[in-house]
């Protein structure tokens, strides 16, 4: 399984995802899964993936060569004139990847299937956030939903709906992102650490800053610890359910 957010801020864009694979407990692997095309003064676009590892490896392989191939021979990320036209090449893509898989062996579309959250900006355009379907097609993110997540969403989703601000800043949207990754994979073990991110500054056109979060990292230890003892010491301080009221109504 995996978990991936891509975040819309006032300042830029946040993207974060979790790095493990497995095919059962006894074969568990790390996999990168995002992934920057950047052209710098230009563009810079970033592409993460949940789903099947073959199709999401194969998505981001074909993408990569027709990026270096001459525009008159194959479309490319590097050239598209806007992030709409880039999802579209995405999606166009992971469809053709999808039913390439699909019409060879014993058919099972779903097992092929894969998620994929596209984000980025191009010179001329504001940045921009997509969410892209097996079908090939996709939503972009507005104020009425900022963040794409993908994968295994259900554990970290409410931390993200409660705590969100558009106006937040990097520190505090990673701050927010590990607190929503770590309530995750304390619930499923199919996803862990490290983590991968990159903070995107709105108009700079280019990379911005990028890392990987250790499991062992002593700021997500002290994250992850502290948020446990928050809960906690919240749920302490709400009054207890009286269970002899409840008799006497």
């Amino acid at each position: 399984m995996t978990y991936c957010v891509g975040m819309m801020l006032e300042r830029g864009l946040v993207f974060m995802s979790d790095t493990r694979t497995n095919a059962g407990l006894d074969n568990v692997s790390t996999f990168r899964k995002m992934t920057t095309w950047e052209a710098a003064g230009e563009r810079s676009i970033t592409l993460m993936s949940a789903g099947n590892l073959a199709t999401t490896q194969a998505v981001v392989s074909l993408l990569d060569e027709r990026s270096k191939t001459p525009e008159d021979r194959a479309p490319s990320l590097l050239a598209v004139p806007s992030m709409f036209q880039a999802a579209r090449m995405v999606a166009d893509t992971l469809r053709e990847v999808i039913e390439n898989h699909a019409d060879t062996g014993q058919r099972a579309d779903s097992t092929f299937n894969a998620t994929l959250i596209l984000g980025g900006q191009i010179k001329g355009g504001p940045s921009r956030l997509f969410l892209i379907y097996p079908e090939g097609n996709f939503i972009e993110a507005a104020e009425d939903t900022p963040f794409f997540q993908i994968g295994e969403t259900k554990y970290g989703r409410p931390i993200l709906v409660r705590a969100y601000e558009r106006d937040m800043s990097f520190d505090a949207a990673m701050k927010l992102l590990l607190v929503s990754f770590d309530s995750t994979l304390k619930a499923n073990l199919t996803v862990g650490a490290p983590f991968d991110f990159h903070c995107y500054e709105k108009d700079s056109l280019e990379t911005g800053i990028t890392g990987r979060v250790a499991g062992d990292d002593a700021y997500f230890q002290s994250i992850s610890q502290g948020w446990g003892d928050a809960l906690r010491e919240a749920l302490d301080m709400l009054p207890d359910f009286s269970l002899k009221a409840k008799d006497d109504e």
